[in-house]
């Protein structure tokens, strides 16, 4: 492969994401993808491109290296970027020249940071998607020295940026009742909408765990309901009373009582809060939730009009005079980052 992006270095939870596999919940395959879609969006917005698929960086990312010049974004969870040693801005385009060392260190908030590239990457498929599913041992996390194929690039502007929804310190989610949130006694379901949570360290892209101020929760027999089919966004209570929200590689079905059900609008929030990040949820009702849907795929689509050009302060700056400010010449050789 002639057009690839190095990895030389690999944080511990690196992975190629995209919209994931539906329809194979038949077969016992959850969804899987991005755990930030919305992330996924903003990426195809600032690279004027759709079908995303980019580097899913848990925690903190890598050093990567271009074999020839292309544009990037960054998207997701802010990270510490650097460009050959000159910092990036997150949540923008730039250009990674051919042979330019690009590092991104751990997260400064949020859990979940999206690197996305022009083209988009070109990995071979496993049932009509290159993300990978670790659950369902489908693909691998990326390890260091991977070169990941890139596909050609129409191109497009470089130096944009997005104003990106704060998502990643935590917040309020907004829950739908399940099939069994009737099981739990009236007291608990009037105490879940008023408590606050904190996200605990138990977390992975099966779900995560949040522990309750107060008591835990749970209905008589809970563990023994009848296992059905559970989704991402559903708040199973397990045996010692805290909930647990599953994402996107949870498993198909369960047998947990589930107290609600975070609605998808939501659920870039709670994949997004990181370890400690408070937490609490309130119940809607389904026209609530429907319109808080509809909303949401509003703001996709209009995220490429919200993008807007870079304005660089001069002295930041260091080759001024090499830029075309005005009207003239440039040197022509000099690259925006």
């Amino acid at each position: 492969m002639s057009r690839a992006l190095i990895v030389h270095r690999a944080g511990p939870a690196l992975t190629l994401q995209d919209a994931g596999r539906p329809g194979w919940i038949t077969y016992g395959l959850s969804r899987g993808g991005a755990m930030d879609r919305l992330a996924l969006a903003e990426g195809e917005a600032l690279l004027g491109r759709r079908g995303a698929v980019a580097l899913e960086m848990g925690g903190m990312g890598g050093q990567f290296e271009a074999t020839e010049e292309m544009r990037i974004a960054l998207t997701g969870a802010p990270m510490r970027a650097t460009l050959d040693g000159a910092p990036l801005l997150w949540h923008a385009s730039h250009l990674l020249p051919k042979g330019a060392r690009l590092e991104i260190g751990p997260a400064t908030s949020g859990a979940y940071g999206y690197l996305h590239v022009g083209g988009g990457f070109a990995e071979p498929e496993i049932l009509h998607a290159q993300s990978a599913h670790l659950t369902a041992n489908l693909g691998a996390p990326v390890a260091a020295g991977t070169r990941l194929a890139v596909a050609p690039d129409r191109g497009g502007e470089t130096g944009r940026k997005l104003a990106a929804e704060n998502r990643f310190a935590g917040g309020t989610l907004r829950v739908v009742e399940s099939l069994q949130t009737a099981f739990f006694p009236p007291e608990q379901r009037a105490r879940f909408g008023r408590e606050g949570f904190t996200r605990d360290n138990r977390a992975n892209r099966m779900g995560v765990k949040v522990v309750p101020d107060g008591a835990g929760y749970g209905v008589e027999g809970g563990l023994s309901v009848v296992s059905e089919v559970i989704s991402p966004g559903d708040i199973q209570i397990t045996g010692d009373g805290a909930p647990f929200v599953l994402l996107a590689e949870c498993q198909t079905t369960g047998g947990y009582p589930r107290l609600g059900t975070v609605i998808p609008a939501d659920l870039p929030r709670i994949a997004q809060a990181p370890a400690g990040a408070r937490l609490s949820f309130r119940f809607v009702s389904l026209p609530e939730a429907l319109a808080a849907e509809a909303a949401y795929r509003r703001q996709i689509a209009e995220l490429p009009r919200k993008v807007v050009p870079v304005v660089r302060d001069p002295a930041d700056v260091p080759d001024l005079l090499s830029h075309k400010l005005v009207s003239g010449f440039s040197s022509g050789d000099h690259h925006d980052h």
